[in-house]
């Protein structure tokens, strides 16, 4: 006797029928977050390296405003994101001095703006792994139903044997492997995505760290100019470093 998926589709019990249209919901939410997330993680790549370099020559150039000009373009990009909101601190915290210095605030901004960057870039994958990790029980629970529904068919007509039982387990086993089927494609779309996402956020941090250094050798250092910096030498090897951040983020 030959397995045919289309008979054993045709004669599943409603319960069944449910498990797998719940399974199939749970398949395409998945797809819709791996592609929503590749394609936003390939926008952030792209432009965060057009980003990186406009933003390397102003901050050469010492034009902190054009940093955020440039930024306005660059909306999907996650690093243009991060640098605006630390450039609009500095030069805020420099038009109107504080105790705490400009660089303590920019550095505080920085890492408020890393922590929202960071659920920006991971939103979706906690559904994703709920899909990898739950659609197989839920598949064994439509197998487990529709065994009990075909042991109480045998005992509704009295009669045992394979026969009676092969069809019903058919169904039930079905609906697991539909569930497997749903996993694991999950389950690697998550360890491929947190990957990448781990890249990124390694990224993002490193391009803030040098930030933070070419904003002191700059000459904005707490001290009114302990971290000063007067031929640029060292600013300008930061903003190097900072564009070649900017080119591996993503």
């Amino acid at each position: 006797m030959s397995f045919n998926l289309v008979d054993v589709f045709r004669h599943m019990q409603p319960f069944a029928i449910a498990i797998v249209a719940v399974l199939g919901l749970m398949a395409m939410i998945a797809l819709s977050i791996f592609v929503e997330r590749m394609w936003t993680y390939f926008r952030s790549r792209r432009q965060a390296k057009v980003f990186g370099a406009a933003a390397a020559k102003a901050l050469e150039e010492r034009d902190l405003p054009g940093v955020i000009k440039l930024s306005e373009r660059y909306d999907s990009c996650h690093l243009a994101t991060l640098l605006t909101a630390g450039t609009r601190t500095y030069l805020a915290a420099q038009a109107k001095p504080g105790e705490l210095g400009a660089i303590e605030l920019t550095r505080r901004e920085l890492a408020r703006q890393a922590d929202a960057v960071s659920a920006d870039v991971k939103r979706g994958m906690n559904v994703l792994a709920s899909v990898g990790s739950v659609s197989p029980f839920v598949g064994l629970l439509g197998t487990v139903i529709g065994i009990i529904g075909a042991f109480q068919g045998i005992a509704a007509e009295g009669s045992g044997g394979l026969g009676a039982v092969s069809a019903g387990i058919a169904e039930a086993l079905v609906v697991t492997a539909i569930g497997l089927l749903v996993a694991i494609p999950s389950v690697l779309a998550f360890n491929y995505l947190s990957g990448r996402a781990d890249d990124l956020l390694l990224a993002l941090d490193l391009s803030r760290g040098e930030f933070l250094d070419y904003l002191e050798d700059r000459g904005g250092g707490s001290g009114g100019g302990t971290h000063a910096d007067p031929d640029g030498a060292r600013a300008r090897a930061g903003v190097r470093t900072l564009e070649a951040r900017a080119s591996a983020s993503a």
